[in-house]
Order: C-alpha cells, then structure tokens, then sequence
C-alpha cells in the first residue's frame, strides 16, 4: 500500500467535518453512508482498513447543502457536480463530491488529464436519496430508466472498461454507450435528474439512492429508516446517521457486526500512491 492510512482518515474526516458544521449550521440533514455508517456503528469511526468515505442526503436536504457548500466550503476542498467535466462535456459518474485539494491520489495519465486533474484527489461522495414508487412495476421502471440514462452517459466517458460486466450485459452498454455519444452530455445530467425527482411529490414509503451506480441501485429505503437523524460517535466527534441504521446496515450487509475474513481487510484503493499535506 503506497499511502498512510492515517493521513488519508484524517483529511476524509476534516471533510466530514465540514460537511458536518455547515449542515448544522442551515439546518441540513445528511446521513453517514455505506462503509462510514458501518464504521460509526462496528469502529466508532473509520473502518480500519477502508480508505473512503461516503454521506447521503434526501433530495430536499441536497439541494440546500449545494447551495450552502458553494458559499462556506473552505479553500482547500471543493464540490464538484456531475456536470463540471470539461465544461459539461464528459462523464465520470453522477454523484457529487467534495474534493480534497491538499492530495493526490493517482499519477498524472491520459484519464486524469481528460477530467482536468479533478479525480486527483481523496474525495467525500454524496448519495441522493429519492422518492420511489410503491408498486414493484413503478420501482423497477424508475430504476430502468436511470440505468438507461448511466448506460448512455458512458459513451462520455475517458475509457470504458466492460471487464465487470457478463456478455449480455457488454451488448447492452456498448449499444447505449453508442447512442449516448450522439446526445449532449450535459442534456443527458438534465435527464438524470427529472427522473430522478419524477415522484418526489408522490408520499411513498420508498427511497432509493438515484444517483448509484447502476449495480447498486437495488438497495430500496424504507421512509422511518432515512428520514429523520441520529448523532453518532465518529472518531471523537458527532455526526449524523440515518435514525434507523441497524435497518439499513442489516439490509445492506446482513449480519454487519461481523467482521470479514482478515484477507479481505484491505484498502478498496491499495493500489494507488496517495500523497496529504
């Protein structure tokens, strides 16, 4: 591992941090997510070997984080939207991050020269959590047409890599990748987010993450788990976490108490060379 674990969980948490007191500060909700969740609940921080960190935020709770972040992120991070790859041209995936400029995080390439040096860097995701329809019909369309929007969207992209995916599923994304060079990408962000909020007015008890990767877009919310907040103990400090997240982990990871196999303890990134300063 080419990187001090350590100092990558202390910049993670300064975002964290900042995330923290400016959402407090307008009365924003956001919750600690995947891997940070777990962290919070099993470590009362950081996974010891993870190296990410992730948050997420109902759509109405985003929108005024956005707006507050633009005015209060500090100099050494930024938020970077969907849309900001070279000016809206091209396509890295749809989740906003907060950026961490006092890093580095892979060599100089054709790719990071392509996103503008913006995925240099540690990074905090934001995970939008949107209504879903009741019916099993109405959800899985809705997930359908957000798969459909991501496949197109990565004809936008640097380089796409079809290693993960089964032959069927190869034919699928080469033929919307292929339709999606044809449409303008900042068209296809547009497209993402009306049918993202499309049931938003709708009061379903369903919430899903819109803006996943499609392969995660499975992991379905129950209002009473995300809607309302807890503080949790976080490396010392509090922050905020889904009021029910022993519903949320146990959906995400079943028995989550329980630690993996020590072989299976390692950094998602261990390949990379991360420098903080």
């Amino acid at each position: 591992m080419g990187y001090d674990l350590k100092k990558v969980h202390e910049a993670e948490l300064e975002i964290l941090k900042e995330i923290d007191r400016i959402c407090r500060k307008y009365n924003i909700k956001y919750a600690l997510d995947s891997g940070t969740l777990l962290g919070a609940v099993r470590h009362q921080g950081f996974i010891p070997w993870d190296d990410d960190a992730d948050v997420s935020m109902t759509r109405k709770n985003y929108e005024a984080f956005v707006r507050a972040a633009k005015k209060e992120l500090p100099g050494n991070m930024e938020l970077v939207m969907p849309g900001d790859y070279r000016g809206g041209k091209a396509f890295f995936d749809f989740t906003p991050r907060i950026i961490y400029l006092n890093s580095r995080t892979r060599e100089d390439s054709g790719m990071m020269e392509f996103y503008e040096g913006k995925l240099n860097h540690l990074w905090v995701d934001i995970f939008i959590l949107d209504r879903l329809p009741e019916s099993r019909a109405g959800a899985e369309f809705a997930k359908f047409l957000q798969k459909a929007v991501y496949g197109m969207a990565m004809g936008h992209r640097y380089k796409l890599d079809y290693a993960k995916y089964s032959l069927l599923n190869k034919i699928f994304v080469a033929g919307l990748a292929n339709v999606g060079r044809f449409i303008p990408m900042k068209l296809l962000v547009k497209a993402q987010d009306v049918l993202a909020v499309k049931d938003w007015k709708k009061e379903t008890s369903l919430w899903y993450y819109s803006n996943y990767q499609p392969d995660y877009l499975y992991v379905t919310l129950l209002d009473d788990w995300c809607s309302q907040t807890v503080d949790l103990d976080f490396e010392g400090v509090k922050l905020m976490a889904p009021k029910g997240w022993h519903e949320v982990l146990t959906w995400v990871y079943g028995d989550y108490m329980e630690l993996p196999p020590e072989e299976k303890r390692v950094p998602a990134h261990s390949d990379l060379e991360i420098e903080v300063w």
